[in-house]
């Protein structure tokens, strides 16, 4: 099998965003546009990838460089068309010799299976395959009646691609859409490249030309149908990536569900990327998972709660209401419940923190009972420091742990206590002011009020 690589296209302006945010680096599924672009050159096996960006967009370029390095990036400056997107990959791909797939990077949903179908057009014979969509009902989707049609020729080969505005009324009827991926040898790319003209009234390069080019000399040229809507989905604008986003959360429901994940309200349900969900988890209405979640089996995530950065173990029991934040483990069987924060913490198997508490760096052992208004005061203005709770102890209602402090193996707090001093093992820690009980004070302050009200 030839080497492979690939040229993103992550160029252009995306001026129908509307927004100050590059388009390359919104997100679907919490993962940026270009990012989940470089996932599929990955996954296709390309041992280089290019990014091709604009200079007015030098964010998009910082992106890739932190994930991919510098030699990933190029920049296309004045952008002058695909064909000139395409070609400023040339110098960095100098001495690749195999075969290179390139497409715009705004189409999230595309995925390495779909793509693979184009080297398998090249190991067959093609010099140069190109993805075409043909959905089963075109009336499904609207959006591509401004695509160029692949006309193909009576061996099966694709003549030529004709821009909507081009098409003849017998043209305009042809299925097959130009979805703008292709696979070509490197070279053969490239020298094709450089004889695409301009002299057009947008005065561009268009990477389109080269079809007309290499069917000139003689070269073939496939089209590769498609009919996976989700993965002709383009963003050009806010309506699109919500669509996108739609699209993505819906083939995920779907995965979960086929895969035993019971969800009676998928639609209320928002996965991420990289969500994790073993088969036999429960998920509830209206939770979200942000990146970095991993749930196991026979866990519960009830309703509204919100995990990011995340693992939940066996049987562990999540919300309803719950809060999870980066760093938080959560171990078997435990409990995590209404109006409970855990951020860095590694919750033990067992324990429990039912409702109204914050977790905040540290350790809860197994088994250990956190009551209502527990906090780890973790934070000083400055820094953070940790609270370790141990095994089988036992965190009284409304009890204040000013970090660092330990308390030991089944020890307790008296309820409202504020614990500055750590906790020996099976020992019961109180702090509280003594009680005052002031006989009748009650009587004679609703009297001194009720006196203030009445009128001069």
């Amino acid at each position: 099998m030839a080497k492979r690589a690939a040229v993103i296209l992550a160029a252009g302006q995306g001026t129908r965003m509307k927004s100050s945010l590059p388009k390359m680096l919104h997100k679907v599924g919490g993962r940026t546009l270009v990012d989940r672009a470089i996932d599929v050159a990955e996954g296709l096996g390309c041992e280089r990838i290019v990014v091709v960006v604009g200079a007015h967009s030098p964010e998009v370029g910082d992106h890739v460089v932190k994930r991919l390095g510098p030699k990933a990036v190029v920049i296309q400056d004045p952008p002058l068309g695909t064909g000139h997107a395409v070609l400023a990959a040339r110098e960095a791909l100098a001495d690749f010799d195999g075969d290179v797939v390139f497409g715009n990077g705004d189409h999230p949903l595309m995925n390495a299976d779909t793509l693979q179908r184009l080297f398998a057009a090249a190991q067959a014979g093609a010099d140069i395959g190109i993805l075409g969509f043909e959905p089963e009902n075109p009336s499904d989707f609207p959006f591509i009646e401004s695509w160029g049609r692949l006309i193909i020729d009576h061996v099966g080969n694709l003549d030529r691609i004709v821009e909507a505005k081009d098409c003849s009324p017998v043209e305009l009827r042809v299925p097959g859409r130009n979805l703008g991926f292709y696979v070509a040898p490197s070279r053969l790319l490239f020298n094709l490249l450089a004889q695409v003209r301009n002299d057009n009234a947008k005065g561009e390069y268009y990477v389109t030309d080269i079809v007309a080019l290499a069917r000139s000399a003689g070269l073939t040229v496939r089209a590769v149908a498609c009919s996976d809507g989700a993965v002709a989905t383009g963003v050009n604008s806010q309506v699109d990536l919500a669509a996108a986003e739609a699209a993505f959360q819906n083939i995920r429901r779907l995965s979960a569900m086929e895969s035993g994940v019971q969800m009676p309200a998928p639609d209320t349900v928002y996965f991420s990327w990289d969500t994790e969900i073993a088969p036999g988890t429960t998920i509830e209405q209206f939770v979200v998972f942000a990146p970095g979640v991993k749930v196991e089996t026979g866990a519960v995530i009830r309703a509204f709660s919100h995990l990011e950065g995340a693992t939940v173990g066996s049987g562990a029991l999540i919300g309803p209401y719950a809060r999870l934040r980066p760093g938080a483990e959560i171990g078997p069987d435990a409990h995590i419940g209404n109006f409970v924060e855990v951020k860095k913490v590694k919750v033990g198997a067992g324990a429990k923190a039912n409702h109204l508490a914050y977790l905040g760096d540290g350790t809860v052992g197994a088994k250990a009972n956190l009551g209502a208004g527990t906090i780890f005061c973790n934070y000083d203005g400055f820094d953070k420091w940790e609270t370790h709770i141990g095994e089988g102890a036992f965190i009284g209602s409304n009890t204040a742990i000013v970090a660092p402090r330990t308390i030991g193996k089944g020890a307790m707090t008296g309820s409202g206590s504020v614990i500055t001093v750590d906790v020996p093992d099976d020992a019961l820690a109180l702090e509280r002011n003594g009680q005052v009980n002031k006989p009748g004070w009650a009587v004679a302050f609703r009297a001194r009020k009720l006196a203030e009200r009445k009128p001069g």
